[in-house]
């Protein structure tokens, strides 16, 4: 295995790491999760697709398996988390969350357009050559 692939491996196992705890602690102890979206107006029954995304996708982009949309899922997630519960620029703690969630966002991206760019490379050459951690 290339150091590339490898970096790709630990790049995403570090980034599937925060999903996965992130949704275990919510399904294991939803309540504060509840209380935090009820305070902005999203709806709680939402959390159970948050805990289903956060694990499932998140199981995904470890194992390197559909990650355009795995990772693709995420980085909208992301975004939508920044959007929703961190616009509060005047308090330096919210707004550092906010462009956290969106680097986070960033890297998720980049992900899904290189498997993307991969399979693309691969349809037009027909070659067998993919991007390192390719998973449609």
């Amino acid at each position: 295995m290339s150091y590339p692939s490898i970096a790709a491996v630990v790049g995403r196992a570090l980034l599937a790491l925060l999903f996965l705890l992130a949704g275990t602690a919510k399904l294991l102890g939803p309540a504060p999760y509840l209380a935090h979206m009820a305070e902005f107006h999203v709806p709680g029954y939402l959390l159970w697709a948050v805990i289903a995304l956060e694990i499932g996708a998140g199981a995904a982009l470890l194992l390197g398996r559909r990650l355009v949309w795995s990772a693709g899922a995420l980085a909208v997630f992301c975004v939508l988390t920044a959007s929703i519960f961190h616009f509060n620029f005047a308090v330096p703690a919210e707004r550092t969350l906010f462009f956290k969630d969106l680097a986070i966002a960033g890297g998720l991206l980049a992900i899904a357009a290189g498997v993307w760019s991969g399979r693309r490379v691969k349809a037009a050459d027909g070659s067998a050559s993919q991007a390192v951690g390719s998973g449609a």
